[in-house]
């Protein structure tokens, strides 16, 4: 019985690993983002999870991951569904699948609400999970829909934490706006100083968010 016990443990998704976090990686696709900008986006991703410091924390935390690409109103889509990052070949593959992903949508306008409505909604696949986080990234603020600080409070009370992505052409605009209406109270913004700096920015906050204290 306890061979075919253990036998059917391995047979379950992640048995044996303890997932400390479940992060969703939602991208703005939207019309404020053209193809070369979409490259970087994708590139830059692709390049943090080959990053050494952020595949063992990956690893070692049993983090899963998600990719969703977001634009208008029910312009929304889970481009990549979870995967357990059990060892360095899940990750590799991650990376591999982030780097070669089409563009979900031709680009239209920003629905910040309901990208992240959407992306919590995700999160039911992963509830063994102990954190619960969604990284909005953007280069604009909402102009349809409005349905943001809705969509932050269900957060909230659903105790999943919402970083954010400002990625700014100039001034702090979008990083005030991402402060203001779409973070959680513990949650943080990165501010990209434009498209090129966006591989520099993913990494610094994959890495804050994936290793700051859970108490």
């Amino acid at each position: 019985m306890r061979a075919l016990a253990f036998a059917l443990s391995l047979m379950l998704p992640g048995a044996g690993h303890a997932c400390k976090a479940a992060l969703v990686l939602a991208m703005d696709v939207s019309g404020s983002v053209d193809a070369g900008e979409w490259r970087l986006q994708a590139d830059g991703l692709a390049a943090a999870l080959a990053d050494r410091q952020i595949r063992e924390v990956l690893v070692q935390e049993q983090v899963a991951l998600a990719v969703v690409q977001w634009s208008a109103l029910g312009q929304q889509a889970l481009v990549i569904p979870w995967q357990r990052m059990l060892d360095q070949r899940a990750v590799d593959r991650m990376a591999e699948r982030v780097r070669t992903m089409p563009r979900a949508f031709p680009g239209s306008d920003t629905a910040v609400g309901e990208a992240l409505e959407f992306s919590l909604a995700q999160f039911s696949a992963v509830s063994d999970c102990r954190r619960k986080i969604i990284d909005m990234s953007g280069d604009g603020d909402e102009n349809v829909g409005f349905t943001t600080p809705r969509a932050r409070r269900a957060a909230i009370e659903a105790g999943v934490e919402v970083n954010g992505l400002a990625i700014e052409s100039m001034g702090l605009s979008i990083t005030n706006y991402y402060r203001r209406w779409v973070i959680t109270p513990r949650g943080f913004v990165e501010t990209a100083q434009g498209h090129l700096d966006y591989a520099r920015a993913i990494r610094a906050k994959m890495l804050r968010e994936l290793t700051a204290p859970t108490s």
